[in-house]
């Protein structure tokens, strides 16, 4: 009897456990500077909401009742900007403490090792960064932590993990991950970080795991999310060891490689939800990218924004303030996945292109602002050019100003008139400047590297023209002059793979010192241009440009290409309809105003690369082909302006670029089965000079075309044999009727009752075809699974 009044009394108190959060509001890094000079990144605005409110928004979601928020970097202005937040009044059903930790909080280590000397927490919490944006439900990934922890003591952290592709926007690219883990329980057996330079090209694992475990998983497809339910021990281990600073590289590989702590820890592979972090500039332009595009659902500009605003969700993403206070001339251009906030002014002949901008701002006339972010209170002068370029609160950018490709200007800058920034300029004001970041003897080592900034301006500023009004100080470029440690991952040559606008593709592309000087002066050349990997849609063209504006043709369509196959991938990932996938191919297409061509190129592109290389036989591979080509190939003519002979051309352009090029014949073969493509167009592509790869520069990509004619060649003659032996059987048939039939009419005849039986129509390959490994006798398909039938009865309902 005492016993089950003892598991009751259990049971309550887990039942009334308050769900604790804690935040670490600061960054320990520098990859936002100067941006971060002034105030806190936590405090940043994506999408004209402070980031932390975005934390929070995420931490509400999941039921989180208590918060604390660790902060050490301007923690004056983090405390004011709770209380002056929604999460401060009554109802709003969280209790947010924000905690100032000690002037030696340099790493999440320090920041963990003062929450255990604090006593902040009483039972498993759930720890974050102060930069997630997330509509993941972690409840229950929290009820599954402590269901663990019944059965087994030892598993003190589920780290959250979701999948994705190697092209997926918000994959770091400098910093990821690979996870090895039991297949079966889901534990973490080994961590090891991945860095893009130098990089990682070995993964170690240890001997023992594989003796323990007889099948596991090495997995580098998952995205980090940063979200990690813990046991209250946790911080007690960062107390127990002082060299823990890292909670991923130190702390996770310490307790999995430890023989002494005995401890586990675990992985949730996060199915459905979005779930990101802003650690640098590349992932704040993706994530900003993907709450316009609305994959952070509910949190969305025009339904649970987390500053307060209230915004008209608009076709094509467009997003503008629904208090009536924007004021948008009638020349201007507002493109697609773009965000303007209240208060704010746009001119005459202004193109905004996926860009945010935040309120109260003022865009002059003429001007461009292009995959751009600009902070509130900003002014842009007239004839301007910003492009894919990060602008900081209360700016002046004056008139005839181009700012170009990953330029962070901070707070309160004046720049201009008539001036040309370079690539990736860093531009700040002196500290005295920000009223609110007095210089005192506590200053954060923001604030000293502001100030060595300062000390040094005339060697690093030299000739420099910012504009005769200017009060901008001009930050180094390039790597440090002191020799750093290159295998840490704050290395410079590693942040050009985390800095906005930068492709880093020179970093492999030649030996440091190789480059000629014009190798050198093409790079620069290249740099000026706006070269990124695709990350939004313009809905611009050359056309509807004024004569005397820029237009970019070349990043548009990269920019569509990359939104194509983006959709395509989540189709794919997801199953969607043909329908639907058409559908929304459609509408990228009329946002970016791009030929039917490049459409095609890409849904093209993407089903070859859909299918699966076999090494089983060809047999199997040529099911994976038909398997593939059925179920995706009718969306190449699904996207509109049927053009069989420019599929088969693009398919042979495609294929003579990819790892897919030996399968040239049988997918083309597939595309015919299924009346994508039929004979004459197949006969009409190869009659042309371009299949030849006629007037290409020789090389294996020239090779790789003319192999694909040869291919086609090989199928062509067995149309032709075929034909051959059609017309001999009909010589034949005709010899033995009786009845003489009148001329045109034998492709109109009714087929005779053993061709219906046989399943065969006039017209169709026959049975000397089968046995190919190029064409194959076209017949019916086969009768479609359940779920196939439901699909196709809500499609044909649509």
């Amino acid at each position: 009897m005492a016993s089950q009044s003892n598991t009751t009394k259990e049971k309550l108190v887990d039942d009334e456990e308050v769900l604790q959060a804690v935040i670490l509001a600061d960054s320990f890094n520098k990859r936002f500077r100067p941006l971060s000079a002034g105030k806190p990144r936590c405090l940043l605005p994506i999408c004209n909401a402070p980031l932390l409110d975005w934390t929070l928004e995420s931490l509400a979601l999941a039921g989180v009742q208590e918060v604390f928020v660790i902060c050490r970097s301007h923690a004056d202005q983090v405390k004011e900007a709770i209380k002056e937040s929604k999460w401060s009044k009554p109802g709003s059903g969280m209790k947010i403490v924000p905690i100032m930790t000690s002037k030696e909080t340099y790493s999440p280590g320090d920041a963990m090792r003062d929450i255990y000397t604090r006593g902040l927490v009483t039972s498993d919490f759930v720890l974050v960064m102060g930069d997630l944006v997330s509509n993941v439900r972690i409840d229950e990934v929290v009820r599954l932590h402590k269901e663990r922890r019944k059965s087994n003591k030892d598993a003190i952290m589920t780290i959250v993990v979701k999948e994705s592709g190697a092209e997926h926007r918000t994959r770091a690219r400098g910093e990821s991950s690979i996870f090895v883990l039991d297949s079966e329980t889901s534990e973490c057996l080994h961590y090891e970080p991945v860095t893009g330079f130098p990089s990682t090209k070995v993964a170690k694992l240890p001997r023992e795991i594989l003796a323990e475990h007889p099948e596991v998983e090495i997995r580098n497809d998952l995205i980090d999310c940063s979200i990690d339910i813990c046991s209250v021990e946790v911080p007690s281990l960062f107390q127990d060891n002082f060299d823990y600073l890292d909670i991923r590289r130190d702390f996770v590989h310490g307790v999995l490689t430890s023989d002494l702590l005995m401890k586990s820890i675990h992985l949730y592979v996060v199915q459905e939800g979005y779930a990101a972090r802003v650690q640098d500039t590349r992932s704040y332009e993706s994530i900003s990218k993907d709450i316009l595009s609305r994959w952070t659902f509910p949190l969305v500009p025009d339904d649970n924004h987390p500053g307060g605003h209230n915004y008209e969700h608009l076709r094509g993403n467009r997003y503008i303030a629904k208090d009536g206070s924007v004021v948008l001339a009638r020349t201007c251009k507002i493109g697609s996945n773009t965000l303007i906030g209240p208060s704010t002014q746009v001119s005459e002949n202004v193109q905004v292109i996926s860009s945010v901008i935040g309120q109260n701002c003022r865009i002059g006339a003429g001007s461009i602002i292009d995959n751009s972010y600009i902070f509130d209170n900003t002014v842009i002068g007239p004839n301007c050019k910003i492009q894919r370029s990060i602008i900081g609160s209360s700016c002046m950018i004056k008139e005839n100003t181009l700012v170009q490709n990953g330029s962070l200007i901070g707070d309160g800058v004046i720049l201009g008139p008539d001036v040309a920034l370079s690539p990736f300029e860093r531009l700040s004001v002196k500290r005295s400047i920000f009223a609110h970041t007095p210089v005192t003897e506590d200053s954060d080592e923001e604030d000293s590297d502001l100030e060595a900034v300062e000390e040094n301006q005339e060697q690093i500023r030299g000739n420099f023209n910012l504009g005769k009004d200017s009060n901008a100080l001009v930050w180094p470029r390039g790597p440090p002059d002191e020799e750093e440690d290159i295998e840490d991952v704050e290395n410079y040559n590693n942040q050009r793979f985390m800095r906005l606008g930068d492709d880093a593709s020179d970093i492999f592309s030649s030996d440091a010192g190789s480059e000629t000087s014009e190798e050198e002066e093409t790079s620069s050349d290249d740099e000026t241009d706006s070269q990124y990997d695709g990350r939004s849609l313009s809905v611009l063209s050359d056309a509807s440009a004024p004569s005397d504006i820029p237009s970019f043709p070349d990043d548009t369509e990269k920019e569509f290409q990359a939104e194509v196959r983006q959709s395509l991938e989540r189709a794919f990932a997801e199953g969607h309809s043909v329908d639907n996938a058409a559908v929304e191919l459609k509408t990228l297409r009329m946002a970016s105003n791009v030929s039917l061509t490049r459409v095609r190129q890409a849904v093209i592109a993407a089903i070859v690369e859909q299918i699966p290389l076999v090494d089983s036989g060809a047999v199997q591979q040529r099911e994976k082909i038909a398997s593939v080509v059925g179920r995706w190939g009718a969306l190449i003519d699904k996207i509109g302006g049927v053009d069989a002979v420019e599929t088969v051309g693009l398919l042979q352009a495609h294929c003579a670029t990819s790892s897919r090029m030996p399968l040239f014949g049988q997918i083309l073969a597939a595309l015919y089965q299924d009346d994508i493509v039929d004979e004459d167009d197949i006969r009409t592509w190869h009659g042309l000079p371009a299949s030849k790869g006629e007037d290409r520069k020789p090389g294996p990509e020239t090779e790789s075309f003319k192999k694909c004619w040869l291919i086609a060649s090989h199928m062509i003659k067995q149309f032709d044999d075929q034909e051959s032996e059609e017309d001999s059987e009909e010589e034949g048939e005709s010899e033995d009727d009786v009845t003489s039939k009148p001329p045109g009419t034998a492709q109109q005849q009714t087929p005779s009752e053993d061709e219906e039986e046989s399943g065969e129509e006039d017209g169709a390959i026959h049975t000397p075809l089968q046995s190919s490994a190029l064409v194959g006798e076209k017949t019916e398909s086969p009768s479609p699974s359940p779920a196939e039938s439901e699909e196709d009865d809500e499609e044909s309902e649509e």
